[in-house]
């Protein structure tokens, strides 16, 4: 199998430890028919299409995020959107100096697709 010999791995964490999930059914229910309970799929794949979006229309600056950060917001580059590793006290001073983040906890996104 191949999991077992470790030739599966996560696109996004490089994990080697794989294991099938128990999956909800697929019900085909009418477009216009209310969702009673949709809330966990949705929101993951809500999440799932934001990190797409993240990575496609902003530019991975790595560990520089901060110092960047602050050359869009004082002008010193053109603004365009930027994503990258911050530590919380780091967070903290853009935020002081009025410079807005987001942060979110999404692992490192490897040079693929995401799923």
């Amino acid at each position: 199998m191949q999991s077992e010999k470790r030739q599966i791995q996560c696109p996004l964490c490089d994990s080697t430890v794989i294991q099938k999930m128990p999956s909800a059914p697929r019900l085909n229910l009418p477009r216009d028919a209310p969702a009673e309970n949709d809330g966990g799929a949705t929101v993951q794949a809500r999440l799932l299409a934001l990190a797409r979006h993240m990575v496609e229309h902003t530019e991975d600056v790595g560990d520089r995020f901060a110092e960047e950060a602050r050359r869009i917001y004082y002008n010193e580059v053109p603004q365009r959107g930027i994503r990258g590793l911050a530590s919380n006290e780091e967070c903290r001073e853009l935020a002081e100096e009025g410079i807005d983040v987001l942060q979110l906890p999404l692992p490192p996104v490897r040079k693929q697709t995401l799923q």
